[in-house]
């Protein structure tokens, strides 16, 4: 079953910029989430995953949140990005895999909303400092 692109990118503003969908979905009112949270991963956490699930665990790893808003995530043709880059922290030791993957969650119980792939991957090294770039995207399909 698909969707329509124009409830593709309502459904993706909803979720990433607080964005109400007219007569069909509202922003929760009296506790809306103001920040989403973004996880690295050294493979696919798949759909039955978690942002635990394949997380990355080098020397100074730290989830990232972004605001939910038009400043903080980008929706167009069915798509969104991080507004801006997000770096991590860097990692002072203890490298690990390659980062293949990123998630984005809730921040609550580790709920997994939507994962992507990283291009290219992430050589990890002591010294690297991971960067999502704004060119990452997750794809409505």
């Amino acid at each position: 079953m698909s969707k329509g692109d124009t409830f593709e990118n309502d459904l993706l503003k909803l979720i990433f910029q607080a964005t109400g969908i007219a007569d069909l979905a509202d922003n929760d009112q009296t506790t809306p989430a103001t920040t989403l949270t973004v996880a690295l991963h050294t493979a696919d956490p798949g759909e039955a995953g978690t942002q635990l699930t394949n997380e990355t665990a080098y020397t100074g790893y730290a989830r990232q949140t972004v605001a939910r808003t038009s400043g903080g995530w980008t929706v167009t043709n069915n798509s969104v990005s991080p507004a801006a880059n997000i770096d991590f922290p860097e990692c002072t030791a203890v490298p690990g895999t390659p980062i293949t993957y990123f998630s984005v969650g809730t921040g609550v119980a580790n709920k997994l909303l939507y994962s992507g792939t990283v291009t290219p991957n992430i050589t990890m090294a002591t010294g690297v400092i991971p960067r999502l770039k704004t060119t990452s995207t997750i794809t409505e399909d």
